[in-house]
């Protein structure tokens, strides 16, 4: 399956989808927290993969808000 080239987008254009800074979307890809291929020295990144990605750390935060909320002690009448 070819991929739309609207769908590849560079560092800069990822960083201002997600609304953060270059050096914070670099220190992310070098450390592998996100979806990404390095091709020669340019990181690409696949719009649907990172779609996904904001997808699962939503999931799993409200998982784990939830979970803080079951464990907190019961409140004494």
């Amino acid at each position: 399956m070819a991929a739309n080239s609207s769908e590849i987008m560079t560092i800069g254009e990822t960083a201002e989808y997600l609304r953060i800074s270059l050096s914070s979307l670099y220190k992310l890809a070098q450390d592998g927290r996100i979806p990404c291929q390095k091709v020669g020295r340019h990181w690409r990144f696949f719009k649907p993969a990172i779609q996904e990605w904001i997808a699962r750390r939503d999931l799993s935060s409200v998982q784990a808000t939830k979970l803080q909320l079951e464990n907190l002690p019961e409140k004494a009448n």
